[in-house]
């Protein structure tokens, strides 16, 4: 059985493990992915890319860093008191909202989707028809965006707050602040005027890092460790994907 204290020092080890800016830099300096693969086993990355080699696919990188996420959003649930696990063990979806928002749209099942462990339970085994709603594992709380694509953030959001406990999110609650601060970073990415995401990203892992500062034996903890690590993978994932889809593009070209 978990407990807070339990998290907070799981939590608090693994914050404090997470890759610094000259780790980061290192990791964008390196112009072949070959080069990028050797920098990254020798750093704070190589949990993260264990399964990867120079020879992976763009695909292949997805679908690791998707089995990363779940695997990580299921073991921060198993550190939380009971009451607190189904909501963290929610986000673990929050990556699949793309895919299943492409589907909904009619979109059609994509070849890779098959091999997923999540999705392939309700595609099908077509690769050009488009799947129904799912009826059932994971994504099923997610079935009425098919009836409201363009809302899929909100049906998610819906059932994370079904799944938290009474009143947790309450307004001054550090977990009102933070889903208020993630509206607002998507909110403005959203924006038709941005041409770079980069200072938003910046400033909401700032904005994280005060929040977990703040969230010493707070439940709010666990979610906003998730969100900076989110942060970190979309990062790594650009990195390791622009290179392995574009082997020849330069740095130059990247900018």
């Amino acid at each position: 059985m978990g407990s807070l204290e339990y998290a907070q020092a799981r939590l608090s080890a693994r914050y404090g493990a997470r890759p610094d800016e000259p780790a980061w830099r290192r990791l964008e300096h390196a112009r072949a992915f070959p080069a990028l693969i050797d920098a990254a086993r020798t750093s704070a990355f190589r949990h993260w890319i264990t399964g990867i080699d120079a020879t992976a696919t763009a695909h292949r990188i997805e679908a690791l860093l998707r089995e990363r996420w779940r695997d990580l959003a299921g073991e921060v649930a198993s550190w939380m008191p009971d009451e607190w696990r189904s909501a963290v063990q929610w986000c673990a979806v929050a990556d699949d909202l793309p895919a299943v928002q492409h589907l909904a749209r009619g979109g059609p099942v994509l070849p890779w989707m098959r091999d997923d462990s999540v999705y392939r339970d309700f595609v099908g085994s077509g690769g050009t028809v488009s799947s129904p709603p799912p009826v059932g594992g994971q994504l099923a709380p997610l079935a009425a965006v098919w009836a409201d694509p363009d809302h899929a953030e909100r049906a998610w959001r819906t059932e994370w707050r079904n799944r938290l406990p009474p009143r947790a999110d309450a307004k001054g609650s550090l977990l009102h602040t933070l889903e208020l601060e993630i509206a607002a970073q998507h909110r403005a990415l959203r924006d038709p005027a941005l041409s770079d995401g980069v200072a938003l990203r910046r400033a909401l892992q700032a904005k994280l890092a005060f929040l977990f500062r703040r969230a010493m034996l707070d439940p709010a903890a666990a979610f906003v460790f998730l969100a900076q690590i989110g942060l970190d993978l979309e990062r790594l994932r650009g990195e390791l994907v622009r290179r392995a889809a574009f082997p020849g593009l330069s740095l130059a070209d990247t900018a």
